[in-house]
């Protein structure tokens, strides 16, 4: 295995595509010869060339058109779209279009194509560049939603998701790309949908996404150190296809399941897993279902008013010794 950067993985994994599929290109705002604003895809001009890695004007809705239309007419493109926030500019095309175009024509069109975008707080950003969306995709039927947390699911994850039939939304957060981590050498394809227990505890069931799975590992030791709280910690990875199986038997298990979420309180998808534990396993739970979110605000850019936004380690092993000790 070799140690890769996230942001090196995710170059790792579009690479790998392209080299295995000439149908696969890659298009976004300033992708090719700048290697993207966040360094995610350097070197994928000099190995394929510009008319496989396109530089794209400023705008988002001409980005995710071509995309359509190159999904359209036999292409597997990938889209970059440089902050999740930015989605909102295009969204039309999003929710409207290439999520309804392969229902809509029975299956006649199909729309195999990516979309990669940075989501989530973490870089001071401020409130237009910081926001966490995945539960506005997560929210439109025709679409699936993945937010990897680690360098190897970034790379098998991206992978999978080109190899997909249908449209995925890959939201890469922003605070991860330094990060690194061992990747497999070679060929590496994950799976979408499929949740990773990381831990294992008989006190309670934490789920988490993307950068708050780090935050949850984090707090989950402190709670077994200090507080003799052994917490099960899962990695969602997918929310569509969303692995409920995972989640209900490990919920099951210990009886309580809290929730770790960057995104807005308010319709997180923290709520959606609330509702369909309290559906299938209600009466495994030993008590209420604790969600720890980000407040229903516009994000701050201050240092210090955006960590104290963000659910932190401190506030998760807070949290979880108030709701389950």
């Amino acid at each position: 295995m070799a140690e890769l950067t996230y942001r090196d993985a995710v170059a790792a994994g579009i690479a790998q595509e392209m080299a295995r599929d000439e149908r696969v290109v890659f298009l976004g705002e300033d992708v090719a010869s700048a290697g993207g604003v966040f360094k995610a895809t350097v070197g994928l001009l000099e190995k394929f060339g510009p008319k496989r890695v396109r530089d794209c004007p400023i705008s988002e809705q001409a980005i995710i058109g071509a995309a359509m239309g190159a999904a359209m007419t036999g292409l597997r493109p990938i889209a970059e779209i440089m902050f999740s926030d930015f989605l909102a500019v295009c969204w039309d095309m999003v929710a409207n279009e290439i999520a309804k175009t392969r229902y809509m024509t029975n299956g006649q069109i199909a729309l195999p194509l990516v979309i990669r975008t940075a989501n989530g707080a973490g870089s001071r950003f401020g409130a237009q560049h910081s926001q966490a969306v995945e539960n506005w995709a997560m929210a439109v039927p025709g679409l699936k939603v993945v937010a990897p947390a680690t360098p190897a699911d970034v790379k098998g994850l991206i992978a999978a998701a080109v190899r997909d039939p249908d449209p995925v939304i890959v939201f890469e957060q922003k605070s991860l790309y330094s990060t690194k981590g061992e990747v497999p050498d070679g060929e590496h394809v994950d799976q979408l949908g499929k949740a990773k227990v990381l831990r294992s505890g008989k006190d309670c069931t934490v789920v988490a996404l993307a950068l708050m799975v780090h935050r949850a590992l984090e707090a989950a030791e402190i709670l077994e150190k200090e507080h003799g709280i052994a917490c099960t910690v899962v990695d969602l990875r997918s929310l569509v296809p969303l692995d409920t199986q995972t989640l209900l038997a490990e919920t099951a298990k210990t009886g309580r399941l809290v929730t770790i979420e960057e995104n807005p309180r308010l319709c997180g998808w923290g709520a959606e897993i609330a509702s369909i534990v309290a559906d299938e396993c209600f009466w495994d739970l030993d008590g209420p279902v604790v969600r720890i979110t980000t407040p229903h605000v516009p994000l701050p850019s201050a240092d210090q008013l955006e960590d104290n936004t963000l659910p932190s380690v401190a506030r998760i092993v807070r949290e979880i010794r108030e709701k389950i000790d």
